[in-house]
């Protein structure tokens, strides 16, 4: 279902409305960053890991929060704009956050605006996947590790172009790569691999976006243990498995990397671990 309404800046209005200008950074410059969340049953899931995760980037990115920007504020106006747009019992639902409009580069304040929209999902997400996806890496562009690399920025040209390659190429993602030739991550979600009954995920000085699934899957009780260590092409040759993880889908379990195939035991394993544990 189309939704019918957004909310901007705590109002809900018609999602037809045209409500931002030519001035505005996120369009000029990129300039904010964003939340992708999924909503069950009446529940922004993981909600604690987004909000935590959204403070952080507003803080690296130098807003100036007012104080009612708390979990309980955008949890409930997200909860009351899936209702509005009968989305409440599995929603894909977005909070954009950008700088006001003002000035070049430097902006003329750091006044954080927002937009929240929500989507229908559908219920194979709560499912593991059938078949194994299909990867390989993005070779035009690299992503940088710095301070700003883990945030889900609304500048985000290089995803862009690595899902529009990953399409081209009829493969279901695409890997980015850091500027020594590791993993990052890929256009919609964090990697690990399966090796020798470890998991294996790249740690954040990589470049990657801070997942909030990532996150979650690393404060959870496994029974595998979790090494963050960067990650070569050659060590995705060699994996016994290779997963992704994101908020919306959960884990999706990778079945072919270039010449190499894999298998999902250990992903299945821990899809149900994450189903027992958030749903």
């Amino acid at each position: 279902m189309q939704p019918g309404y957004l909310c901007y800046n705590g109002k809900f209005v018609p999602a037809s409305d045209t409500i931002l200008t030519a001035d505005n950074r996120s369009f000029r410059y990129g300039d904010g960053c964003f939340e992708t969340m999924r909503v069950y049953q009446g529940e922004v899931l993981l909600a604690d890991l987004h909000f935590e995760r959204l403070m952080a980037s507003l803080h690296l990115l130098h807003f100036a929060p007012p104080l009612h920007f708390t979990k309980a504020y955008f949890t409930k106006l997200v909860m009351d704009l899936c209702t509005r747009n009968n989305h409440d019992q599995l929603a894909r639902v977005r909070l954009t956050i950008f700088r006001a409009d003002g000035g070049l580069y430097d902006p003329v304040n750091n006044t954080p605006y927002f937009i929240i929209q929500s989507w229908d999902l559908d219920k194979k997400v709560l499912e593991l996947n059938d078949a194994g996806l299909e990867i390989d890496v993005f070779p035009d562009a690299k992503i940088s590790c710095d301070k700003f690399s883990s945030i889900k920025s609304n500048n985000c040209l290089p995803y862009v172009m690595a899902a529009m390659y990953a399409k081209q190429h009829r493969i279901n993602e695409a890997i980015l790569l850091n500027p020594y030739g590791r993993i990052a991550d890929t256009t919609t979600a964090n990697l690990f691999i399966v090796h020798h009954k470890q998991l294996i995920t790249p740690p954040l000085s990589e470049g990657g976006v801070c997942g909030v699934m990532r996150k979650h899957l690393m404060k959870m009780d496994l029974p595998f243990r979790i090494i963050e260590k960067p990650l070569t092409i050659e060590d995705l040759e060699n994996a016994d498995e290779i997963f992704l993880t994101n908020a919306i889908t959960g884990i999706r379990w990778v079945g072919m990397f270039r010449d190499s195939s894999y298998g999902n035991a250990s992903a299945v394993i821990i899809h149900e671990l994450l189903h027992e544990g958030i749903l």
